[in-house]
């Protein structure tokens, strides 16, 4: 198998598709493939010079939106052993493209879950739940496990039937701001091709935010079907079919047909397919945060209000919605990014004591992978705990440093949460513009008032984000407060190792909050 692809590669690369790879079956040293860079230098600490390492997301790329390449590919092949951080933090194609790819009895390992054995801290995600619509996702519930489903399986939402007195998109809008069509009525659904061309995919016991846009007022019907496709080759479960009702712009108590529906104005909602008992239902936030509310679509109206009227941005990108300046009605998209997601936040990272339970783990891999290496592998590992113990140190005792009135975090990206618990610097809000649309004056306006009411000091940007944040920039420079970098789960030039990053976060934050 190895000999097969390693052939069929070396023809590619020969035709310039992709560099000469990392890892080979040549090598004397242990093989190993990560998913970020972060990991990658986790392992070469614990690994040293018995282990070869090569990260499949490159740096200055996002996890959540890296598609593999040819040369990824031919890495994993080679590959002794695997880690992720999975909870969903990658895309999947990185996910599918890593266990597709393993030699047979090649262990990967999902770091982020593996490590509460060695102690590690969860936190769940609490989405802020503040916009003045509703927030409208889709969901894949449930953990398929009667079905034998693994993490590289699909849940399928696919568009049959659309029906309104005008255009029904619904879309994600991805890093850098470029609209993803889900479902469109626009240009029709084409039965003849599975609808092909109106289906989103899932990872199993995940969702995803969307933006939804209605070009007239009036009332609208989506009929979705859903199918789980446990592997590649395996025929697709049916999973249901059901039609949701919204009503854009007009009383949503009078749509016909619909006396007496619940009405779904706020909060958090996601179309839901459950791949566990084979239904489509609608799933709402319960008073607590938690989800715990199941609504049956054919008694529930999803309501788009007057005040959802936006115009249709500059550029080729949103020409499926109007022409520039037209006024749409929009449920927009909660969080920037392709941002498929779990119940739990994946970035245990940025508390260094979750780092030292990867870092065990990690340890704990390569001794069961070669235990020639094992007295090695330990001293390393212990060398590099200690490290990582004087790094939390110099962490605590920089954030500790800054006044305690001025420890609030605004940044662009909900990745620090677990920085936040662990050193006590809360976070007052994280800023993700929607560049579908033009940010509201409200928008502005509430972010102008946590600015000024909290007496913010600085904001803070990822630097590999900092194209997409221009409101926060924008109203931080108005009101003449800093706008600072941090980082969050990807290098650059000038931070290359899990240790600069954290002391880089430490230092920033002490610098522009004091």
């Amino acid at each position: 198998m190895r000999r097969l692809l390693a052939a069929v590669l070396t023809v590619a690369t020969a035709a310039g598709c992709a560099p000469p790879p990392a890892l080979s079956g040549t090598d004397g040293r242990v093989q190993v493939v990560t998913t970020t860079g972060i990991l990658a230098d986790l392992v070469r600490n614990v690994g040293g010079d018995r282990v070869l390492v090569d990260s499949i997301v490159p740096d200055n790329a996002d996890a959540h939106a890296y598609e593999p390449t040819l040369r990824d590919v031919r890495n994993i092949v080679y590959a002794d052993v695997a880690f992720s951080n999975y909870l969903l933090l990658e895309a999947q194609s990185v996910i599918k493209t890593l266990d597709a790819n393993l030699p047979d009895g090649v262990e990967q390992i999902s770091l982020a879950e593996g490590a509460t054995k060695y102690a590690a801290e969860i936190i769940p995600l609490v989405e802020d739940v503040s916009l003045d619509t509703i927030w409208l996702g889709l969901r894949a519930r449930g953990d398929g496990a009667a079905h034998g489903v693994t993490r590289s399986s699909d849940v399928r939402l696919s568009a049959t039937r659309i029906d309104g007195p005008g255009r029904l998109s619904a879309y994600l809008t991805e890093s850098f701001g470029n609209p993803d069509t889900a479902f469109d009525s626009g240009d029709g659904l084409e039965p003849a091709n599975g609808y092909r061309d109106d289906t989103m995919t899932l990872p199993p016991d995940a969702h995803t935010h969307m933006s939804w846009a209605f070009t007239e007022p009036g009332v609208y019907r989506l009929t979705l079907r859903a199918e789980l496709a446990v592997s590649a080759d395996a025929k697709p479960v049916p999973m249901g079919e059901q039609t949701f009702t919204f009503a854009v712009g007009v009383d949503p108590h009078t749509v016909p047909g619909m006396s007496g529906a619940l009405v779904l104005r706020d909060g958090h909602t996601d179309v839901t397919a459950d791949i566990d008992t084979g239904e489509l239902y609608l799933y709402s936030d319960g008073e607590d945060g938690t989800h715990q509310e199941r609504h049956d679509p054919a008694r529930t109206v999803i309501e788009v209000p007057a005040k959802a009227l936006k115009e249709v941005p500059a550029g080729p990108g949103f020409r499926f919605l109007g022409r520039p300046g037209t006024r749409i009605y929009q449920l927009p998209q909660a969080v920037l990014g392709r941002h498929v997601h779990g119940e739990i936040d994946p970035h245990l990272w940025q508390d260094v004591g979750n780092a030292q339970a990867y870092t065990e783990l990690i340890r704990d891999t390569l001794i069961a992978a070669d235990p020639g290496g094992t007295a090695q592998y330990r001293a390393n590992a212990d060398r590099y705990l200690a490290e990582l113990s004087a790094l939390d140190a110099y962490v605590r005792e920089r954030i500790a440093g800054i006044p305690q009135a001025n420890r609030h975090l605004v940044t662009t990206h909900d990745a620090f949460a677990y920085l936040a618990k662990a050193y006590g610097i809360p976070v007052a809000g994280f800023v993700t513009p929607n560049p579908a649309v033009e940010p509201s004056l409200a928008d502005r306006r509430r972010l102008t008032e946590t600015l000024r009411n909290l007496h913010i000091k600085a904001v803070f940007l990822e630097p590999n984000l900092r194209a997409r944040s221009s409101t926060l920039v924008e109203v931080a420079q108005h009101e003449d407060v800093r706008v600072c970098d941090i980082y969050g789960d990807a290098f650059d030039d000038r931070v290359r190792t899990y240790a600069q990053l954290m002391r880089f976060n430490a230092d920033s934050l002490r610098q522009c909050l004091t």
